[in-house]
């Protein structure tokens, strides 16, 4: 799909890491809602972020895929930092970025770009994180072939939470069984997700 792309403001997963540590610093972080309940939230997440990036490490048959990867793709990533599934899941796409000099991520904020969200809503939520696979117009030099959409999560644990919701499971509950998927499963489910993606890249 051809849109049009704005990416003004968008930034590298190292810059986005840097805004949420300074922000973390003045007592705050992204986002509309700066309540203690999301300020515990985004200094969790940077906790979680920090290990992640120490221990995760890509499957085999994705770095593979991804070596293979002959164009040059942006993968636009809709974010902030109070969000738990965004910090599960951004150090898997910084560390196929750091194999793969093919693919450039680039993170935006949901709360300052709500015409973007409601182009990707999740059962009618705003859900993050999403991101959004482009690949280089050679003719325009930007980005604006869409190639596929991911998010908010694992598809696995999406079906999962969706049936919490229904069974009426309260969010301090739903919080600990999702904190619970991620630990037992360790982001595979997450790169076995991507590899069939980046597969039809290639």
């Amino acid at each position: 799909m051809q849109i049009s792309l704005d990416l003004a403001g968008a930034m590298t997963y190292v810059a986005y890491k840097s805004l949420l540590e300074k922000l973390m610093v003045e007592g705050k972080t992204t986002g509309k809602n700066q309540s203690v309940e999301f300020l515990n939230y985004a200094k969790i997440n940077l906790q979680r972020m920090h290990r992640l990036e120490k221990t995760s490490l890509l499957i085999p048959d994705l770095t593979m895929v991804l070596g293979n990867l002959k164009q040059s793709y942006t993968w636009l990533i809709i974010t902030e930092g109070w969000c738990g599934d965004a910090a599960q899941n951004l150090p898997v796409f910084e560390l196929i970025e750091k194999v793969c000099p093919n693919i450039h991520l680039k993170l935006i904020l949901r709360d300052e770009h709500p015409e973007l969200i409601d182009r990707y809503l999740s059962h009618g939520s705003r859900s993050i994180p999403k991101v959004i696979c482009f690949k280089k117009d050679e003719q325009s030099g930007g980005e604006n072939n869409e190639q596929f959409v991911w998010g908010p999560r694992p598809h696995g644990l999406q079906q999962l939470v969706l049936q919490w919701l229904k069974e009426g499971v309260s969010k301090e509950e739903k919080g600990i069984l999702v904190q619970k998927w991620y630990n037992e499963d360790k982001t595979l489910s997450l790169q076995k997700e991507l590899l069939n993606l980046v597969n039809k890249l290639v």
